[in-house]
């Protein structure tokens, strides 16, 4: 299993992501905390940010409708993770992991709506 370098990775701040998804910055804290989305410490000033992955937006090859919008099936995937032990940067590397049972990374396969497949993989984890 090999996982994606973060440095390809496209990182936003918590401000870029709230202007992309046409809300404001207290939302995306209000997904933080939800658990809606999961946040590392990046860059000099260790500002918190989440992969430009997890947003459909208009123009996005994906078969998610009414962007803007936060992957919809990303909160349970992430909450499954963390009963699973897992904190927020396992969950990042495990997401962006290459996976043989999906035949290829589990964000991957979440942007293209498989979310029992990708649900089916994380709940082995736990055991």
């Amino acid at each position: 299993m090999t996982t994606a370098d973060p440095q390809n990775i496209k990182w936003l701040s918590l401000p870029e992501a709230a202007e992309l998804l046409e809300v404001e910055l207290r939302v995306v804290r209000g997904m933080l905390t939800e658990r809606r989305i999961v946040a590392v410490r990046r860059g000099e000033n260790k500002a918190l940010s989440i992969p430009r992955d997890f947003l459909v937006l208009p123009g996005d090859d994906s078969v998610i409708a009414d962007p803007p919008l936060v992957i919809p099936a990303l909160r349970g995937t992430i909450i499954q993770l963390a009963d699973a032990g897992y904190d927020d940067e396992d969950t990042l590397r495990w997401l962006y992991a290459d996976n043989d049972e999906l035949g290829e990374t589990p964000i991957v396969a979440l942007r293209a709506a498989r979310t029992h497949a990708v649900r089916r993989v994380a709940q082995a984890l736990a055991f």
